[in-house]
């Protein structure tokens, strides 16, 4: 199998699982009754998903980002501030994910273990990533770093915000995110100030 097939094999039985998820939690059980009802044998199933729930988890959060990207196909970065951008692109990621939310709330908290955090940091960090390429970010020194770990510490902050959130309009998200960016932009202006003066 190629990569193509590979990711549509995941995603379709991750879409077929995210209907039980909500009643039956993240569980391998889940997962196989979706892959077999989808005609899928349980070794396919194994085999694109090699690590198990960490993959499948992996996975959920991946296809969060490819569907971020897709509903923001027909808005054009260049028109808006770069803190627009930013805070646009979280909040359409949010906004899928506002169809998952029980799924989503219950992934944080497979997350939260020790010894999976390290993992857990990477997708986040994939996610930065993703938003700023999007946003037309091409800075290649010290500035891509500074700017993905920042937008990492806004997502991970805003994840815990947003399994509170009871709007549709994701009042209290968008509040949230659009504060914490403010202040990000601040503490940056400081840096430069602090580095022009050094």
């Amino acid at each position: 199998m190629n990569k193509n097939e590979i990711t549509k094999i995941r995603d379709d039985i991750l879409i077929k699982s995210l209907e039980d998820i909500p009643f039956e939690g993240w569980t391998m059980d889940v997962i196989t009754k979706s892959a077999e009802q989808l005609g899928y044998s349980e070794n396919t199933m194994q085999s694109v998903f090699l690590d198990g729930m960490p993959d499948i988890m992996d996975h959920f959060a991946d296809l969060a980002d490819r569907e971020m990207l897709k509903s923001l196909e027909n808005t054009d970065p260049e028109t808006l501030r770069i803190r627009d951008r930013v805070q646009t692109a979280l909040i359409a990621r949010y906004t899928w994910l506002t169809k998952h939310q029980e799924a989503f709330n219950q992934s944080l908290k497979f997350w939260l273990l020790p010894t999976r955090k390290p993992k857990a940091a990477k997708i986040t960090w994939r996610t930065a990533d993703v938003i700023w390429n999007w946003a037309g970010d091409t800075s290649t020194d010290y500035n891509y770093y500074s700017k993905r770990t920042l937008l990492s510490g806004i997502i991970a902050s805003s994840a815990f915000i947003f399994t509170n959130e009871t709007d549709e309009d994701l009042t209290k998200t968008q509040k949230f995110i659009e504060k914490r960016i403010k202040n990000v932009m601040q503490f940056g202006k400081l840096i430069s100030k602090l580095k022009k003066a050094g």
